[in-house]
């Protein structure tokens, strides 16, 4: 199992930190939004570094499918129904502005930045579409409705988002990366709201940013109630059909299509992690039936971080860490988030305003349906009988046959088979190989 993107690249390496430091802004997590974070800050000329406890862009970034949209499914009639006209807008306007950053940063780098549209179909609900083109058109985005696609099966409509992008991740982290003042291997082993401590070094910070995909820190913010994630799948066939834009079904199991070079990916099928079967069959058997021709080169899977209310989290820790901020809840659009948490926390540690900050506030109103479920999977997972149980918060583990690993139906952390952390919020490993 490997990805398309981290094939034959080659990224910057940096040093492992080694001595006691200090700085104005420590970020914790060298994913895309940490390494955007930084290059803002590096920007804006603020005394920063940041941590990385493997290499750069390797976890999530290095396993996304590498769409840069505002089009994030049917969310803006919802957006005005929750947020309100005002809030709504700002919620639009900022994903458009992390877009075209985006855009504006790709022009300067190797990274095959393309400037493509994006679909958003369906091959049942009409309504649901036209309701979404209803909900744009009152924030003052014209999007398109059509009926023809370039898909090979019929659907009962789309809405084109134009001058949407796509890239290759890891070529433009590579290039935006060079010059920033990054230490990997260098994982942090304990922290407070202004210090942190790796195992050769330590970071005293006026302020911290934790971009570490899932929050860590659970005596803070409730992020174990407020987040659960969600495990997707992804194909790479050569051979397959060439679409001219990018494509993501708005029912059944959210398919998503767009073209790399001479590979069509085929992604999809998500289902919260910790289940005990992964769904890379169901897109196998989408692409021998619409896509004869595509062989499977790649396969892969990720991880998304999912809000109570499909926005992420954005701000202060919690109410009561003024300096200390987050950056989690992508959902399925971590290139889209990650740059949002670039543009919003680099004014924030700054003590500048920033017009988007409340509408992505981590503090807002936690009273949704998603909350009842999350705190549902979490007792369940707690209170079972016996197996293995999760370092994080004590949930017992499902082994996951296929990938050969072990998964917290609770919070989403995963583990090798012989107890390494995989996937966070868990920081400790298992402490023995337990039997399958």
């Amino acid at each position: 199992m490997s990805s398309l993107w981290t094939e034959n690249i080659e990224m910057p390496e940096f040093p492992t930190l080694e001595k006691d430091i200090r700085t104005q802004v420590l970020i914790i997590g060298g994913g895309m939004a940490g390494v955007l974070c930084a290059y803002f800050l590096q920007q804006a000329g603020v005394d920063y570094c940041l941590l990385e406890k493997d290499r750069i862009c390797q976890g999530v970034t290095g396993h996304t499918t590498a769409k840069i949209t505002a089009q994030h499914g049917l969310i803006y009639e919802k957006s005005l129904q929750s947020m309100g006209q005002e809030r709504a807008e700002l919620f639009l306007k900022a994903n458009l502005r992390a877009v075209e950053n985006y855009k504006s940063l790709g022009r300067f780098l190797d990274c095959d930045m393309e400037e493509t549209d994006s679909y958003l179909y369906s091959v049942r609900e009409r309504r649901k579409l036209e309701s979404e083109i209803q909900a744009l058109g009152s924030l003052g985005f014209q999007a398109d409705y059509t009926e023809d696609t370039e898909l090979p099966f019929e659907v009962e409509g789309a809405i084109r988002f134009p001058r949407q992008a796509q890239f290759q991740p890891l070529k433009f982290a590579a290039g935006i990366s060079k010059n920033l003042r990054i230490y990997e291997h260098s994982e942090v082993r304990e922290m407070t709201e202004y210090f942190a401590l790796t195992e050769k070094g330590s970071v005293a910070a006026e302020k911290i940013i934790i971009a570490t995909h899932f929050p860590f820190i659970n005596t803070r913010g409730s992020y174990y109630l407020k987040l659960y994630q969600n495990r997707s799948y992804v194909l790479a066939c050569a051979y397959g059909k060439n679409l001219k834009g990018m494509y993501l079904e708005a029912d059944n199991i959210g398919l998503s299509l767009r073209n790399y070079e001479d590979y069509l990916l085929i992604g999809g099928g998500g289902q919260r992690s910790g289940k005990e079967k992964s769904n890379w069959d169901l897109l196998r058997d989408i692409a021998k039936e619409y896509f004869p021709e595509a062989k499977e080169r790649y396969f892969w899977a990720t991880q998304d971080c999912m809000s109570l209310d499909k926005r992420p989290y954005i701000g202060p820790y919690s109410k009561n860490t003024p300096d200390l901020f987050v950056a989690t809840g992508f959902g399925k659009w971590g290139m889209t988030g990650s740059m949002l948490a670039a543009m919003i926390l680099s004014d924030l540690v700054q003590e500048k305003h920033n017009e988007y900050s409340t509408v992505f506030s981590p503090s807002r109103n936690m009273l949704k349906p998603q909350l009842i479920s999350n705190l549902g999977h979490a007792l369940v997972g707690i209170g079972r009988i016996g197996g293995k149980r999760c370092s994080h918060m004590g949930c017992v583990l499902q082994w996951n046959k296929e990938e050969q690993t072990w998964e917290c139906p609770c919070h989403g952390s995963r583990f090798s088979a012989d107890g390494k952390v995989l996937d966070n919020p868990a920081c400790d490993g298992l402490k023995k190989k337990h039997k399958k």
